[in-house]
């Protein structure tokens, strides 16, 4: 068998989800390719994995592959290709997604979801990825594509509606949102044996039914907590939390990336509720800084060690591999087209996020049927401006990135019509050769 890691200089990424399949007797003796154009991140994931492997016996078989010209050597062959490129890095494209906008009073969290920032970032990453899978289907058209990129929703969604390969968008949120809410509201005991439905759209799905080992409903009591403690004071997840008693029910993404995700919460006329429900503007440049400060730190203490062991993380891409080699079943939340309606009053294009059955003849998707009418319209406020992106990115056409901007809830919320289209332009030109040419 053969792993291929594309973006391999996400260090700490790339050691969980190849550390995890270090961990599992059925992946372990495989080999895996790591491939990046970052000649330094690579050389230091190579030496963290090596150590890895060394501790675990060093049964699996590590190659390095720098840049272009060594892609195709690296995908040769690969049954599985885990994707986690970050195109543009922090600078300049991060710092360009964040200032330009804010010269135009729009502000954002995160940009990797929705947003002008999210946008951008799409379109410079498609092109990219289409790289990867013409090459997939030239040296390894049999292997699965399993994207951990955001924006999950548009690149899996491109991918799967024009690629021609088999890919499957993975996302953090799924599998620690039930655990992650029980336990900030204090039910930690209901947490075992738990029983929930999780659907939508990626950071944007809804938790629909959740029970505790009994069957008992879980969510009379959920949103009594949840009320009581958005009364009590500010913490880290208020948003989320407004969302249970406005709309009903909990999603599986962050408070931060939601804030920017509707037209509710950043408003330049109502700066007070930034502090009101304790939203972190900027957060995702400031995350960068920071990573790449603890890494520096990091990095010696990782580097410096022979051996260093691993503990299996929460990641989907090894279960997945294992259910794919052995044929025992695994369940996962994954990113799918909404083929037949697995949503049912979500668009059959829509890229969406729902419970999928794994084993050795491939990926399953659920059917859910339809969403609560105020969920599904919520959803709908993602799906335009991501389906907009795909088009964008498909013909090449500028104005698409204008309608998707202008469909994008917060930007709407905040600037006319006139001024996205001068924002839109300001950053095409700024991103430079990191775009394609639309006309």
């Amino acid at each position: 068998m053969k792993i291929t890691f594309m973006g391999a200089g996400s260090t700490i990424f790339a050691r969980n989800v190849l550390g995890d399949c270090m961990c599992s007797d059925v992946l372990r003796d495989c080999e895996m390719a790591l491939y990046d154009v970052d000649g330094t991140r690579l050389g230091e994931s190579e030496t963290i994995l090596a150590a890895i492997n060394r501790a675990r016996g060093g049964r699996t078989r590590i190659t390095a592959h720098l840049g272009i010209g060594e892609r195709k050597n690296a995908l040769r062959g690969a049954n599985f290709v885990v994707n986690a490129v970050q195109i543009g890095g922090y600078e300049p494209c991060t710092v360009t997604d964040f200032d330009i906008p804010k010269k135009y009073g729009l502000r954002q969290t995160i940009a990797d979801t929705l947003g002008i920032g999210g946008i951008m970032r799409a379109l410079r990453t498609i092109p990219v990825l289409e790289d990867f899978t013409r090459d997939m289907a030239e040296v390894c058209p049999d292997a699965w594509f399993l994207n951990y990129t955001n924006l999950m929703a548009i690149l899996s969604g491109y991918l799967q509606r024009y690629s021609g390969i088999k890919t499957i968008g993975l996302c953090h949120s799924v599998q620690v949102c039930v655990k992650d809410l029980l336990t900030d509201l204090g039910m930690e005991a209901s947490v075992p044996g738990h029983r929930e439905v999780v659907a939508g759209i990626n950071h944007m799905a809804w938790l629909l039914e959740v029970r505790d080992a009994a069957g008992r409903d879980l969510y009379p009591e959920i949103r009594d907590r949840a009320r009581r403690r958005n009364s009590a004071g500010q913490h880290k997840d208020m948003v989320r939390y407004d969302y249970i008693d406005k709309f009903g029910y909990y999603c599986t993404e962050s408070s931060e990336h939601n804030a920017e995700c509707n037209p509710y919460y950043i408003k330049s006329r109502k700066p007070e509720l930034i502090d009101r429900f304790n939203i972190p503007l900027d957060e995702y440049p400031r995350r960068c800084v920071e990573q790449l400060a603890n890494w520096k730190k990091e990095s010696a203490a990782l580097l410096s060690g022979r051996t260093l062991d691993h503990e299996r993380s929460h990641e989907y891409a090894s279960h997945i591999m294992e259910a794919m080699t052995t044929g025992d079943p695994y369940k996962i939340g994954g990113n799918v087209l909404n083929t037949g309606g697995l949503i049912a009053n979500l668009p059959g294009e829509a890229c969406v996020e729902v419970p999928c059955l794994v084993d050795n003849a491939g990926i399953f998707p659920c059917r859910v049927g339809r969403l609560p009418a105020q969920l599904a319209a919520l959803n709908m406020t993602g799906i335009n401006p991501q389906l907009l992106t795909i088009e964008a990115a498909y013909t090449h056409k500028r104005e698409h990135i204008y309608h998707a901007a202008m469909l994008d809830p917060h930007t709407a919320a905040e600037l006319s019509l006139d001024e996205i289209v001068a924002m839109v332009d300001e950053l095409i030109d700024a991103h430079g050769e990191w775009l394609p040419k639309f006309i």
